[in-house]
């Protein structure tokens, strides 16, 4: 089954413009389908049509329309002791809707393949040193990875609906430019027309909708983000509601300021660039030309260092040195979490939230992290005291490079938002 290309993104304009144009069926079919996706146990068609206030008539109309979407399937009928039929479950399809989120980083280029039901269906994570390369080079690398994953899934039957991709740097909301990465060396690069000069690169085959698809995807409605940003996004669906800060630990450090639920980017969409504030005046030179910056003291490459560790040995080294009692290696530890403590407390200072999610390869450091940086945390927020003493320290949950999950994640919310739009698409 070949896919169709999508329509367009809906921007902010264009979807007030098709709010005021949405037929009374088209918001019936986003109560349906936000019913099914929100139940905590798979509805029936009767169940929504209690919690919905619709006919059931109405209901089995619009649920047929979301299964042929390829939105909604049909489970194995539940058995009950009671009279009449049995009710036939519904859930979110799994393998036929999906996004793919793409992350380029210091150290590695990846993509991965989610449908709307949560599953990955591919996952590619390339190690490499891009620092200095130039980014066209390094966008057609991806881009031509990106148009193969494309050509697999939609031979599989998937259709793809959207795409995100993370960076290691400022990054305007939502389609870039990327203003500034200090660890690539990169700085103004237009993402979407870079994008489409690696497409034009690319060895591509003869099925023209393939690369129409594509252009869709990665050029005309791509979503480029901060690489915290769309990993906060991740932890947002495990907790629905929360408020935290997510601080994410790579080569550089990012942050993610979550309230409610909701990713605050800020104005621009630069918010959360905590791996450059100031932790010492006189501290070492960072990437970003300033003096002292957390990344200096926290970041991947100065923890290894410092622990006397090649930085091929990565985060399970530094923890296998811990684990040996190596003093260089705690002693790195406590410096990274003391210069975190610094940084996050000035954060937390500032907004009103009560626990920090460590992520990235902060995750996996965390209980080594946590006592220091508790300690700064305790004694530097003003508002310690009424959070019982301290703040929530706690790990990210345990997917890897869960940037490349959240920008799927985004890619999938303007039809999670509105199944209209695939519905429609597909002459439903």
């Amino acid at each position: 089954m070949t896919a169709a290309p999508r329509e367009g993104r809906v921007g902010s304009s264009q979807a007030l413009g098709r709010a005021s144009q949405r037929t009374l069926r088209e918001i019936n079919l986003s109560l349906v389908f936000a019913e099914i996706t929100r139940a905590a146990n798979p509805p029936s068609r009767a169940d929504v049509a209690l919690a919905t206030g619709l006919t059931k008539a109405t209901v089995s109309s619009l649920v047929k329309s979301l299964i042929d979407a390829g939105l909604v399937a049909e489970l194995p009928l539940a058995t009950g002791t009671g009279a009449g039929r049995p009710a036939t479950p519904l859930t979110l399809a799994a393998g036929r809707v999906a996004a793919i989120g793409l992350e380029i980083n210091v150290d590695f280029v990846g993509l991965r393949a989610v449908d709307i039901a949560g599953n990955t269906l591919a996952d590619l994570v390339e190690p490499v040193n891009l620092r200095e390369r130039e980014p066209l080079p390094v966008l057609t690398s991806l881009m031509q990875r990106a148009y193969d994953l494309v050509c697999h899934l939609m031979a599989d039957g998937v259709t793809v609906v959207g795409a995100a991709i993370a960076l290691p740097g400022l990054t305007d909301h939502p389609r870039g430019p990327l203003r500034l990465a200090p660890n690539l060396g990169w700085r103004d690069i237009d993402v979407p027309e870079t994008l489409a000069a690696a497409l034009d690169m690319i060895v591509a085959g003869d099925d023209d909708a393939v690369m129409a698809l594509c252009r869709r995807l990665f050029v005309d409605d791509i979503v480029a983000d901060n690489e915290a940003n769309l990993a906060a996004r991740v932890e947002t669906g495990h907790q629905p509601g929360t408020s935290f800060i997510y601080v994410s630990g790579e080569v550089g450090i990012g942050a993610a300021i979550v309230v409610d639920g909701q990713v605050f980017t800020g104005l621009h969409g630069w918010a959360g660039e905590i791996g450059h504030v100031v932790v010492n005046q006189t501290g070492p030179r960072c990437g970003c030309g300033s003096l002292g910056c957390l990344e200096t003291y926290a970041g991947k490459q100065a923890m290894l260092r410092l622990a006397g560790l090649d930085e091929t040995a990565g985060v399970a080294g530094l923890l296998q040195a811990l684990a040996d009692g190596q003093p260089l290696a705690q002693q790195a530890i406590d410096q990274a979490a003391t210069a975190l403590g610094l940084a996050v407390a000035d954060c937390l200072n500032l907004v009103d939230v009560d626990q920090v999610v460590l992520g990235g390869d902060f995750a996996p450091l965390t209980d080594a992290l946590r006592p220091k940086l508790e300690s700064q945390l305790t004694g530097r927020v003003l508002a310690s005291r009424w959070l019982g003493g301290h703040t929530i320290v706690r790990a990210a949950s345990g997917d890897a490079y869960p940037a490349l999950t959240g920008g799927a994640l985004v890619g999938l919310d303007p039809v999670l938002a509105d199944p209209g739009l695939l519905v429609a698409r597909a002459g439903l």
